[in-house]
């Protein structure tokens, strides 16, 4: 595959004045203070944008590219917690050879558990995921702990450059991020000053998990150092995870838990993993995990 004539901009482009039609986006003093990072090698380039909304804490994208090597995609959407909208979620991966995709509307709460979250927000929306799910196979194990993270219409997948599906994964990200507006749009702002909380939290832990285990980390960390990584990860990526909540990893995690207080970095092969799909056409999950 010719990276040099491949980019996700044009996917950030969609979505940034898609949003733009249906609310009214402010940028964010974190846009201004990452919008120009600049790698250590002086050939790698990161765009970083993000905004808030009347119904939107943070919207932010960040691409990195590298005509030789990688193109990376993460964009995130995250509601106010006057909302419990589903997060919409893209990290894509792509080198010369191999593309790792996640693509989904990650809950707010666990739809394992939560059937009425699932009912309320996933059940019109299976025809979508199981036509993309047809296209884009499960891309391998996911760990019990990951999955709670996700959606009965998670895209979670990996492709070689001879299966190029990158215009498959154009119309997919643009399907996902239509429904996920339409969503916004139908949003009633909630009153109930303990389901807020309850949304805070939820959108927290959330935000604790995914900064922790965040698999672009080291990229970062080799492109532009340890403390500006840590900086972008916790203040840009995952903004909200030092402010919304006082909770840590550990609280929300204990189980991961080592004897001197420390994360066990280890566990999470450790356990029950999920080798195929997990969920039926109707959105229920039939589990089917094994060993990790």
């Amino acid at each position: 595959m010719d990276l040099a004539a491949f980019s996700y901009q044009k996917f950030v482009q969609f979505a940034v004045e898609r949003t733009q039609r249906h609310t009214t986006l402010t940028p964010l003093p974190s846009q201004e203070k990452f919008k120009f990072v600049k790698a250590k090698d002086d050939k790698t380039i990161l765009n970083a944008l993000s905004f808030c909304a009347p119904k939107i804490r943070l919207l932010r994208s960040l691409t990195i590219e590298d005509s030789s090597a990688m193109q990376v995609l993460d964009y995130a959407v995250f509601s106010k917690p006057e909302y419990d909208l589903p997060i919409f979620c893209a990290n894509f991966f792509t080198t010369a050879t191999r593309s790792i995709v996640v693509l989904d509307l990650n809950p707010l709460y666990d739809v394992t558990i939560r059937r009425d979250y699932r009912e309320k927000y996933y059940k019109k929306l299976m025809p979508l995921g199981q036509k993309y799910a047809k296209l884009f196979p499960w891309g391998g194990k996911v760990t019990s702990e990951s999955m709670k993270f996700f959606s009965p219409i998670v895209l979670w997948t990996t492709f070689t450059s001879s299966q190029y599906k990158h215009d498959e994964l154009y119309s997919a990200f643009v399907d996902y991020y239509k429904a996920w507006l339409e969503l916004v749009d139908q949003a009633v702002e909630e009153k109930d000053t303990s389901q807020i909380l309850q949304n805070l939290e939820a959108q927290h832990k959330y935000l604790t998990w995914r900064s922790e285990k965040d698999p672009g980390y080291p990229i970062l960390k080799k492109l532009v150092g340890e403390s500006l990584s840590k900086d972008l990860v916790r203040h840009f990526l995952f903004e909200g995870v030092n402010t919304l909540g006082a909770k840590t990893f550990l609280d929300y995690f204990p189980e991961y838990r080592c004897e001197d207080g420390a994360i066990n970095h280890k566990r999470s092969v450790i356990g029950k993993s999920y080798e195929t799909r997990p969920w039926d056409a109707e959105g229920d999950f039939i589990g089917g995990g094994g060993p990790g």
